[in-house]
Formats: C-alpha cells, sequence, structure tokens
C-alpha cells in the first residue's frame, strides 16, 4: 500500500473524539429486538480511553485514500455490488439479480463507491455523504492508512449511548421526541414508499443530525457501520474488559466468519427491521457490499 505524508495521515485523528472509557452496561432486555441477533444479555463491560471519529467516513476522505494508495475496493474487483431497487430506473430493476429473502435489493454492475447507483450515477455533489459498497476488508484498509482501526463493537455501542444508560437510541427513549426527527431512517411503507419526512430518501450528509451527549453524529440511521469484531451471539453475563468478539470457528458457522455491523441505515423501518436502535446489531461476510453501508474509525486514546 502506498504512503503518504503522516500530516495528511494524522488529520482523521485530529479531529476525533477523545472518550474517557469506563464501566457501562452493553446490551439490552427490549423486547422489540430480534432474539437470534444476541443483543441480551445486559452486561458490564469497561473500556480503556479511546479516540472516535465524529462521523463516517465520508466519500471525499474515501476519495484522498484511493488517489494516494491507488486503493481498488472489492467492489470494483468483484463488478458490482447491491443497491436499493427504488434508486434504480424500470430496465434495470426488472433485470437484477434479487435475494430471494430481501427483494429489494438489486445486484447492480458497476455499481461502486464511485457510482452508488451504477455506471450514470457518481458522487460529485455527495461528497460530505458516507461513503458506501464498502466491504470490511476495504474499511480496514483505509484505517490501516490513516493510523486508525475500527472500533470494537463494544467501543460502538459506549461511544453511541452518549452517556446515557440503557436507553434505546443516541437521545433517549423517545424515537422522534417532541416530533422532531433525529435520524435518518425510513419514513412511511417500506419498501415502496418512503415520504422521507426525515428530510433524506437515500444518504444524509454525515453531519445532519444534531450529535449526540458525546459529539458523535448518526450513531442511528444513515448508514450501517463496520465493527472490528467478528460476529457471535453467545454472551457471557459477566463483566468484561475491552471485550474483542469471538474467534473464528469453522465449525459454526454463527460465530465468529462473519463481521458485526451497527447503527442501522436509511433504509431501517419498523415494520422489519427497527435496528436502528443503540443496543441493535446484525452482521455480514467481511468481502460483503451495499449502498447503504459505510464505517467509522477509532484510535488509541
Amino acid at each position: 500500500m502506498g504512503e503518504v505524508p503522516d500530516r495528511d495521515r494524522d488529520l482523521d485523528r485530529d479531529t476525533s473524539v477523545l472518550l474517557d472509557g469506563g464501566s457501562f452496561l452493553m446490551g439490552t432486555r427490549d423486547m422489540d429486538g430480534f432474539p437470534d441477533d444476541g443483543e441480551g444479555p445486559v452486561r458490564e463491560v469497561v473500556l480503556s480511553p479511546f479516540r472516535i471519529d465524529p462521523c463516517a467516513v465520508t466519500n471525499d476522505r474515501f476519495a484522498r485514500f484511493a488517489e494516494a494508495t491507488g486503493h481498488v475496493t472489492e467492489a470494483e474487483r468483484f463488478g458490482w455490488s447491491f443497491v436499493f431497487a427504488g434508486f434504480l430506473p424500470a430496465a434495470l430493476r426488472r433485470d437484477a439479480a434479487r435475494p430471494p429473502q430481501t427483494p429489494w435489493w438489486c445486484g447492480v454492475e458497476g455499481a461502486t463507491w464511485r457510482t452508488p447507483e451504477g455506471p450514470d450515477s457518481s458522487v460529485a455533489d455527495r461528497g460530505d455523504h458516507p461513503v458506501v459498497h464498502l466491504t470490511w476488508n476495504d474499511a480496514a484498509a483505509y484505517c490501516h492508512w490513516a493510523g486508525a482501526r475500527l472500533p470494537t463493537e463494544a467501543e460502538w455501542e459506549y461511544a453511541a449511548r452518549g452517556g446515557l444508560v440503557q436507553r434505546r437510541y443516541p437521545w433517549g427513549d423517545e424515537l422522534t421526541p417532541a416530533g422532531e426527527h433525529r435520524c435518518n431512517i425510513w419514513q412511511g411503507r417500506f419498501p415502496t414508499k418512503n415520504t422521507a419526512g426525515d428530510g433524506y430518501r437515500g444518504t444524509a450528509p454525515v453531519d445532519a443530525f444534531e450529535p449526540n451527549d458525546y459529539g458523535l453524529h448518526n450513531m442511528s440511521g444513515n448508514v450501517w457501520e463496520w465493527c472490528a469484531d467478528r460476529w457471535g451471539t453467545r454472551h457471557s453475563g459477566r463483566p468484561q474488559t475491552d471485550p474483542k468478539g469471538p474467534r473464528a470457528d469453522p465449525k459454526d458457522p454463527s460465530q465468529g466468519l462473519s463481521r458485526v455491523m451497527r447503527g442501522g441505515s436509511y433504509l431501517c423501518h419498523s415494520s422489519y427491521c427497527n435496528r436502528y436502535r443503540v443496543a441493535a446489531r446484525t452482521s455480514n461476510t467481511p468481502d460483503s457490499s451495499a449502498g447503504n453501508l459505510g464505517f467509522r474509525c477509532a484510535w488509541e486514546a
């Protein structure tokens, strides 16, 4: 991987937020979650101090990395990525391959971080939007270049909570307090009608909504964010210090082969995926990409 001057790589760290760490309650007893996701039990976790991005990595930031290093993303190498069907013209929707269980996704040739909806699209007017169509491997490559790393799942949840104890969202328990939208998620009837009541049908600028009490934006909604941890659902209820997730277990595909994703996205809706809650979690294989999947960086304190 190509090298660039340290001062360029350090710009990301210079704008990061220092969090003190300490003890917090991770997980939830929330009955609105998904049992197979392993959101519980609630357990005490102690974290060392760390730094984290106030926002997800943007298209502009990722473009600097790609130009400096020549990095070619996995979607670019594979030649395709998943795009939400509602963003596509009728002919492309009709001809695209769709996963049977999630038919609102279309496999689109030429969909990449540079062309999020396929070859005729661009990010020219989305420089401050989160970069998408990145695999876990792409995100890790950017972090390496930036002198950073992906946050652990525990760090991500601690950061998302913003100091609030066992609340559903980064701002409290009400999704829209006093009728105010606090995040970018699906409004209307999924997947056929998005009223864009929160102001956005697709991605929003990374600082589009007010930050939580730690100064972090969009910890709910907008785009899913990769975490460092491998996926697992067997959580001990005992106190833990700086947990880093399970090891890979080839004999049990539910443990350790995929990677954790957090935060939900602009496609999340209570009718099928209310994973924009701070304790909610899901996973994907580390070579998977889609138009609602990005990341933010973390650093040692």
